[in-house]
């Protein structure tokens, strides 16, 4: 079996040593369960879901992206992608030296329809498409431009170094509908429930309680696009309340579950 516990084969990296233009496009289609092994490149890359959710992982934490938003990955940073479900994924890979003005920290960025439109005319030009004072060229420029104001969105999952502290958090991730309390667990690691509270804002920058609804509600986000009923998705990450369920995903992704998925 694979590593990370995955049934099915390591999807395929594309094998670049360098970018053919400062701007370089792949549109994908990923089956149920595709993933990629830990890789880093020396390029940008933003990735962005039409349809299905996109997990990218690296050491500092988990980064998920429902349709119509992508995740900004830095030049250098080791990462793995996934998805459990059935995705269409753009991938635009760009030059760190198109994008000086680019953090240097993974980001979810919700994809504005202007961006998505000119990302759509992007993937149609040719790979090596002409430089210098084209169509082209100002397309990639207005693109670039576009992709430097695309709003930030909190759909991280930052995850702790503090070695129990990351069992713990693996453990919540594993049985999301879980309702142990916070000193439950606190009993479990052998510590104060006041230690493991500061220990917990400390390594993840937020509360336990805001790190396990954030992590709950991403969690049923796979629910929802394989097609569950927002009463199973609310029930299977840990809500009891339907409409509690709605708000607090509506207050972290903007939109009802309903309007986000057309369920």
């Amino acid at each position: 079996m694979p590593p990370n516990g995955h049934s099915s084969p390591a999807r395929a990296i594309p094998a670049l040593s360098r970018l053919p233009r400062p701007l370089y496009a792949r549109a994908e289609s990923l089956s149920a369960g595709s993933w990629t092994p830990p890789h880093r490149h020396d390029w940008v890359q933003f990735s962005y879901a039409i349809s299905g959710v996109l997990g990218v992982h690296t050491a500092h934490g988990s980064f998920f992206a429902p349709p119509q938003w992508g995740v900004w990955i830095p030049a250098g940073l080791e990462h793995r992608v996934t998805t459990s479900m059935r995705a269409q994924m753009r991938s635009l890979y760009v030059d760190a030296h198109a994008c000086p003005w680019a953090q240097s920290r993974c980001r979810v960025l919700e994809v504005t329809p202007l961006a998505r439109e000119l990302i759509k005319a992007f993937c149609e030009l040719p790979v090596e498409y002409p430089e210098k004072n084209s169509a082209e060229s100002r397309l990639v420029g207005v693109l670039l431009d576009q992709l430097a104001q695309l709003p930030e969105v909190q759909f991280s999952l930052p995850m702790p170094d503090h070695v129990r502290l990351l069992e713990l958090c693996n453990a919540l991730m594993h049985s999301p509908d879980t309702d142990a309390s916070l000193e439950s667990w606190a009993q479990q690691l052998g510590m104060a429930g006041k230690t493991l509270t500061r220990l917990f804002q400390r390594e993840t920058g937020l509360g336990f309680r805001a790190w396990r609804q954030r992590m709950r509600l991403l969690a049923s986000l796979e629910a929802l696009q394989d097609g569950a009923g927002v009463t199973q998705a609310a029930l299977g990450c840990g809500y009891e309340s339907t409409s509690a369920y709605i708000a607090a995903f509506k207050t972290l992704f903007g939109q009802t579950p309903g309007e986000l998925f057309h369920c």
